[in-house]
């Protein structure tokens, strides 16, 4: 399809439809007529367009500031149904995640398994069509409201341990599932432990193949890590209901560059040659990191899992710390200050503290850091003691309640 055409069309679409208020109708619309994920195919919401084409839709409602689209990238949760789910579950519940009715969370992470995420002992054992789930996960966001989760567990012990996963679409609302808060240093409650005891999930609801759930995940992960590498998570101290809220789905702050300006010009400090150029680098972190992530959505449109998005992802992690040390360095003696005598001081311990989430969230830093180094550099592989190992006889750390 010509691109100018494509574009005109969105154009006229958007100057009929949208009158600047969002609406649960409006999105309804932009879905059911193919313009929130254009790349997809016809049946499944879609317009069936080439990436490269689709993303001038994007594009087009990007400009008047119009929701919805730019989905088959930014919707972690329906791009993964999307690529492994069966007929039967998208049919059930792809139209809902593009519309944003159901919460999602992620039970990926485990006490006892640590950045070694195929470590996991969380497990599941097949009853006739079912499936039941005992373990326990970790740092999960949005656990409190979450209707289903993406949950990875281990189905085959007799096998090595990537080759024994299987993947699963759980529902939440359940007596198996026992959802805990927990207190980080920023006073919010954003993350969750989750304790699974004969939770029940149907076979009908497993993504992918059984045993082949680690390929799901690199899917999963992929978009999670393109999303987490543009998400500039810096702003104040939340409420623990309003950290429920926002957890999955939190609003982007200002570039930190730009807001950083304007309080070097509060301060007094925008004529110093020192802060002036650690302004500059961290624009220049800024703005590289928005080229590689033009690259990394660029092979997510392909239809490919890129280790580009990891560049992304720990480039935001130093983004973050960056800032955050500099807006401290700014205000002085004042960021000693506790929060309740200046809010400017409140929001920079935040700022310096809420940056581990980026560190942790979707893979640390150092996993990153072994993805960029094995995968986009080619550097030789960290030697594996258990690679062809059984999992049962693979030596575990013990996880207690």
């Amino acid at each position: 399809m010509n691109i100018e055409a494509l574009r005109h069309e969105a154009a006229s679409w958007l100057a009929e439809n949208w009158n600047g208020e969002r609406s649960k109708e409006f999105l309804e619309t932009v879905v059911d007529q193919g313009w929130a994920a254009p790349s997809w195919p016809v049946e499944w919401f879609g317009r069936g367009l080439a990436p490269e084409v689709g993303q001038v839709i994007a594009q087009e409602f990007s400009r008047v500031d119009a929701p919805g689209a730019g989905q088959d990238i930014s919707n972690l949760w329906a791009n993964t149904v999307l690529a492994s789910g069966s007929d039967e579950l998208k049919s059930a519940h792809l139209r809902d995640l593009m519309l944003g009715r159901i919460n999602m969370c992620l039970l990926y992470s485990e006490p006892g398994a640590g950045s070694d995420l195929a470590g996991l002992q969380t497990r599941a054992d097949r009853d006739g069509d079912e499936w039941i789930i005992n373990g326990q996960k970790v740092w999960t966001s949005g656990g409190r409201s979450a209707d289903y989760a993406f949950l990875i567990a281990r189905t085959d012990w007799d096998v090595p341990k990537h080759r024994g996963i299987s993947f699963f679409f759980l529902p939440m609302n359940q007596p198996g599932v026992e959802v805990r808060a927990l207190r980080q240093a920023t006073g919010d409650s954003r993350f969750n432990e989750v304790f699974l005891t004969d939770a029940r999930v149907g076979h009908d609801h497993m993504l992918g193949e059984i045993g082949r759930g680690w390929s799901v995940l690199q899917t999963a992960l992929a978009y999670e890590r393109a999303v987490m590498g543009e998400t500039r998570r810096r702003g104040r101290k939340q409420t623990d209901d309003e950290a429920v809220r926002d957890a999955d789905d939190e609003a982007t702050a200002p570039v930190p560059d730009l807001s950083l300006i304007s309080l070097a010009q509060q301060t007094g400090r925008s004529t110093d040659p020192v802060v002036r150029q650690q302004l500059t680098a961290l624009h220049t972190l800024v703005q590289v990191n928005e080229w590689n992530g033009r690259r990394a959505k660029a092979e997510l449109e392909q239809g490919t899992s890129s280790s580009i998005v990891s560049l992304g992802k720990l480039a935001m992690s130093n983004i973050l710390h960056t800032a955050g040390s500099l807006q401290a360095e700014l205000l002085g003696a004042e960021a000693m200050i506790g929060g309740e005598h200046s809010a400017r001081a409140a929001d920079a311990t935040y700022a310096m503290l809420n940056a581990f989430f980026t560190s942790i969230g979707g893979g640390t830093d150092q996993i990153q850091r072994n993805i960029i180094g094995e995968r986009v550099l080619g550097l030789p592989k960290e030697p594996e003691v258990d690679k062809n190992v059984p999992f049962k006889d693979v030596r575990k750390a013990t996880v207690t309640a």
